[in-house]
């Protein structure tokens, strides 16, 4: 028999039935729901996550109340097709530029998890900021830590057990409120959150039922549902299954080092027994949030939270061993027992995260600053007047940009054409609006070659800065050429 047949668990080195595969973590064989009771986590990664966690909620709920030149930071408003990112308004002519950000936001997503595993899951991923930043705080403070919380679990509903949880529960609804007006304002934007608040629900019925339906979704995932939206829901969950590999980085157990595992034992030489440096102490099992068990490899149910590194390193630290015997690695980088390189195809991906984000903000920060269509209207035709040709055409602007501009019309292609408007000579565009008129074009009879002929027309600011152009055709009289 091989040494590898000694190993009870590690990437790819259970010999004994790979029974945790055959079921869910969260769920019992009877399908009874398995609830899962983690242990509040420590140490160092766990205080770098609750940073991250901070600026990110601080995000969430100051970004509404953000303006840029009197925009809001971010607005998407699919009812009223009103959208601001960045405080940039944009419009449905602005779509594709939208669908090339979604693209490329996928292509991202693909390409980081292929290189740094699921750290969006243990880090940014909403589901995961809010419970385990937030829902579980509430129950750690009202409930206590996992054994209080499973005690408690276990008890008969008396008048401590049916206080704690009525009053756990009031907060959860409390804080999904919270977070729904909040999600409102990213759509309608905070005045009329504030206004709705003000008038009541019965003067803003369809805002009301809304609002009440959305809190009572997130009610169910925090309060209820919990970790199964990883485990069960999720799609990112299974595509990294066919995302990552052996040279990919996750959270890893260091099965050459931590086989075979046995219970410690003090003043023992582990090394001589044939030991590994894990003692066995479950401490990694119990504050995993998801309920799995790091050791038997890597699990579609981890989410790379990290809380099994910092539980194992503290009992690493307690009993003298070094730490790391669960940490952030490459599968091959443990089999193969070599230190972590970042290698050419890291850096290849990195550098096209890299353009890719930039790309995205090119795409962003350099689209015109309004758009010009000049259509002739249905059945119209040319007349001849003083020696002129003339074709009116209905414009069309659409002000993109975050102020007021004064603007004028001149024809580019061919010489010698006039623009007659039937006001002013300059036109006012107000920001984010669309403004409409009629314009008259004309060009010498002796210009007019041809029975329909292409033209360019400019549109340019006060500063004679060309802001658009727009190609349409100018009609005249036909003429038989020899």
């Amino acid at each position: 028999m091989s040494e590898d047949k000694n190993f009870r668990g590690g990437q790819g080195q259970v010999v004994e039935a790979e029974t945790f595969r055959d079921s869910v973590g969260t769920m019992e064989q009877s399908g009874k729901r398995r609830w899962v009771f983690p242990k509040k986590p420590s140490g160092k990664f766990t205080n770098y996550r609750t940073l991250v966690a901070v600026i990110l909620l601080a995000l969430f709920f100051g970004i509404p109340f953000i303006k840029i030149n009197g925009n809001p930071f971010l607005l998407i408003n699919i009812l009223d097709r009103q959208f601001f990112i960045l405080g940039q308004p944009f419009f449905p002519q602005d779509f594709f530029i939208l669908a090339l950000g979604a693209i490329t936001s996928i292509i991202f997503i693909i390409l980081f998890t292929v290189v740094f595993g699921r750290i969006f899951c243990g880090w940014i991923c909403p589901q995961t900021i809010f419970l385990e930043m937030i829902f579980r705080k509430v129950d750690y403070l009202i409930e206590g830590d996992r054994n209080k919380q499973m005690k408690l679990d276990r008890q008969e509903w008396d008048a401590e057990k049916i206080w704690k949880r009525s009053l756990k529960y009031f907060i959860f609804i409390v804080i999904s409120l919270v977070i729904t007006h909040w999600m409102y304002m990213y759509i309608v934007g905070y005045n009329e959150v504030f206004n709705i608040m003000k008038q009541g629900p019965f003067e803003n019925l369809s805002s009301f039922m809304v609002m009440i339906i959305f809190t009572a979704a997130f009610y169910f995932t925090f309060a209820w549902f919990r970790e199964q939206v990883c485990t069960l829901v999720c799609p990112y969950g299974r595509l990294q299954g066919v995302l990552i590999d052996k040279q990919t980085i996750n959270v890893y157990y260091d099965f050459k080092r931590g086989e075979n595992r046995s219970k410690w034992r003090k003043g023992e030489d582990r090394a001589v027994e044939g030991k590994g440096d894990c003692i066995d102490c479950n401490q990694c099992v119990v504050v995993c949030p998801t309920g799995i068990d790091i050791r038997d490899g890597q699990q579609l149910e981890c989410v790379n939270c990290t809380a099994c590194i910092d539980a194992c390193d503290e009992v690493m630290v307690k009993v003298g061993l070094p730490k790391g015997l669960i940490r952030y690695a490459t599968e091959d980088e443990i089999e193969k027992e070599i230190p972590f390189r970042f290698t050419n195809r890291m850096k290849a991906y990195s550098a096209v995260l890299i353009l890719m984000i930039g790309f995205l903000g090119f795409l962003l920060g350099n689209r015109g600053s309004m758009e010009a269509k000049f259509i002739k209207p249905a059945g119209s035709t040319f007349f001849i007047r003083d020696g002129n040709i003339t074709n009116i055409y209905n414009y069309t602007f659409l002000n993109k940009s975050t102020k007021d501009q004064m603007v004028t019309i001149k024809v580019i292609e061919p010489q010698h054409g006039k623009i007659k408007l039937s006001g002013e000579e300059s036109i006012l565009l107000k920001k984010d609006q669309i403004t409409k008129g009629t314009v008259n074009l004309s060009f010498p009879e002796k210009e007019i070659k041809l029975s329909k002929q292409k033209v360019k027309i400019g549109v340019y600011d006060t500063k004679g800065e060309l802001l658009d152009s727009f190609e349409t055709s100018f009609e005249g009289p036909f003429k038989i050429q020899f």
